[in-house]
Parts: C-alpha cells; structure tokens; sequence
C-alpha cells in the first residue's frame, strides 16, 4: 500500500539544505509520489524553479498558478510565462493554487476575482485541473466556481446507504500508535513503484477517456473515475462549503490541521465527504500533523494525516491510502502503471 502527498512546496528556501534526504524520507515512510505546488512572483524564477524540482525527482509531480496573495501580480505576460511551464514540462499536472485569500487580503479582493476567474478559464483550456485556495472567502468562491462550472450528473455527490463503512463516524482520534506497521507496509510498495515511475510519462488524456491504474486487482472501494475540475486544497471551510463544492465535481483534501485538538469544525466538514471524493495532503512546510506540530512539515508526515482521517472514518488505513493514490490519479489524469505486490 502507498500515499500520495497531493500538496507540498518542496522548492521552498526551507528545504534548500536537505531536498534529496526529504525525498527519501518520504518514499521510506509509504509515500510513492509527491505534487509539488509552485507559488510566487509569476515574474520570477519561482515557478520554474517548482517545476525543475519536480523534474529533477521522478516520483514529484508540479503545478502552476498565481497565488490570490499574488493577484496583483498577474498580467498578460504573467500568463504567457506560466502557459509556457505547462508546454515544455509533462511533469506539470494542475494549474494552482489559485482562489481568495480574505484573511490576509496581500491583493485587492476585487483584483483577486478577476484573476481568479481568469485562471480557471486558462486551466479549461489546458486542460488542466485546478488546486484551490479559499481562506475567509467560502461565500465568493462558491459563487466563481458555481458560475465558471456547469454542474453535470456524472459530478453529482454519490448516494450512500447509512451505515456503510465509506462514510465517517464520530469517533474522535488521538494515537498514532499504529503508524509504524503501516509506514513499514507502505515502504515496501512505495520502493516497489520507483522503476514504474521512471519509466512512466504522464498522459494527459481527453475528457471523454478512461484512465488506466493497474494494480492487479480492482478493490470494490475503487470505482470512481473522474472528470473533476479540481481540488479545494487544505480544505478550512464549513460542512455546507464542503457539500457544495462536491455538488459541483470537487475533490476536497485535508491537511495536517484536521489532526489539531480544536479543529472540530474541520472534522464536522470531513464527515461529509465521501471516500472517493477525499485527498490527503501535507501543505509542507506548513500545518504539521500531529504529533509533530511545531516542526517544519514535509511529504513522510501525510501518513499521520491519512492515519488519522482512516480512524475518524473507520476505515482500514489501507483502504484510505488506496483509495486517495486512485483518486489522485484520476483527478490529474496521471497514466502510471503500478504493480501491486500484495496482488502476485
């Protein structure tokens, strides 16, 4: 069994003296790959630098977008700039983090609109998907994406039976106790995937195809097969944000901050979300799980996030790490072939 950290920023200066050794850790502890999230100055070097990263290791996935911090940046050559990453790179899978900031409010919100809405049509037209950031803004971000997607019946949220074991319960989680086992489990198939990844080219296929994930067997927890417009990333919003932004096709991810004591409300929100509809991320270096909060975050501790969303569902943990590797699979369009030694 293996994860994939959906969110990171391993290009950042905090990881400038030991990249190669946070790398490792992660495929040590389980993690078989990695996106890695360009942010910053769309003037700069910033995001040619994400990208080179993600180049530079083959399980490390990138994408491109300006920040709402940064909207005030963006402008036609701003664009051009990122359009042309997309280009020359198959490493870049999502245009983001892109969306509305009204906690810091670094750009004018009207600005952040605008160039919001304009990202997303730019992604349309790549055919990308996009990451999203929303910070005090639940109310205008629903209304962007509500007006810039049309909801089709293939996205709506999938009916479930109460009762069923996909769907959360109120247990509340503490321990990390058995975290070890499951990283030793994860390692063995996380080393068993690096010949596959580099030997791989990541595909992005026209809507209307399938995709392929060759496990060797088909789980009946995995079925979902996704024509998703993206994420909401480090989901922080209420329950009700979340139910709307599953009707329209969103994946939702949860970050190390669900594991916090007081984050009741976030975990109300993460009882709404369907298996096949949840990612796991770590948003490192920031929001480091439990029980490493207060040092800097980085890919190996997603398995604390994913060990702890498995329990507050009552799920098996192997169910969820399959299950959220399918889903980010599907939602970039990565045509990776993986063996599963559980399987031969």
């Amino acid at each position: 069994m293996y994860l994939i950290d959906s969110h990171c920023h391993i290009d950042g200066s905090q990881f400038d003296e030991d990249r190669d050794e946070v790398v490792r850790r992660a495929k040590e502890a389980g993690v078989a790959a990695m996106l890695n999230v360009g942010t910053g100055d769309p003037h700069s070097d910033d995001f040619r630098r994400a990208v080179s990263v993600a180049e530079r290791y083959d399980n490390v996935f990138a994408s491109v977008g300006v920040h709402p911090h940064d909207a005030k940046l963006y402008d036609d050559r701003a664009e051009e700039h990122l359009i042309d990453l997309v280009k020359k790179s198959e490493k870049v899978v999502a245009w983001g983090e892109i969306g509305l900031d009204y906690y810091y409010d670094h750009s004018p919100r009207d600005v952040q609109q605008e160039v919001f809405r304009r990202q997303i049509r730019i992604a349309k037209r790549l055919g990308l998907p996009i990451i999203i950031h929303s910070r005090d803004a639940d109310d205008d971000t629903v209304k962007i994406l509500t007006e810039e997607y049309a909801v089709e019946p293939a996205l709506q949220k999938p009916a479930r039976s109460k009762g069923t074991s996909d769907r959360p319960t109120d247990s509340e989680v503490t321990g990390n106790e058995n975290l070890k086992a499951d990283s030793r489990k994860l390692k063995a198939d996380s080393w068993n995937l690096e010949n596959s990844f580099q030997q791989s080219a990541i595909s992005r296929q026209p809507e209307g195809e399938s995709q392929s994930f060759n496990t060797g067997h088909q789980p009946s927890a995995i079925s979902h097969q996704s024509k998703s417009p993206g994420v909401m990333h480090c989901f922080g919003g209420t329950p009700e944000m979340a139910g709307q932004c599953l009707e329209l096709g969103f994946y939702i991810s949860f970050a190390g901050n669900v594991t916090f004591k007081k984050a009741e409300e976030l975990r109300d929100a993460a009882r709404v979300v369907p298996l096949d509809r949840l990612l796991v991320e770590t948003d490192c270096p920031y929001l480091t799980p439990v029980p490493f909060r207060g040092k800097r975050n980085e890919p190996a501790y997603v398995v604390h996030t994913a060990r702890f969303l498995a329990e507050f569902y009552g799920i098996e943990f192997e169910k969820l790490a399959e299950q959220t590797t399918k889903n980010f699979l599907d939602l970039f369009r990565a045509n990776i072939a993986i063996e599963d030694t559980e399987s031969s």
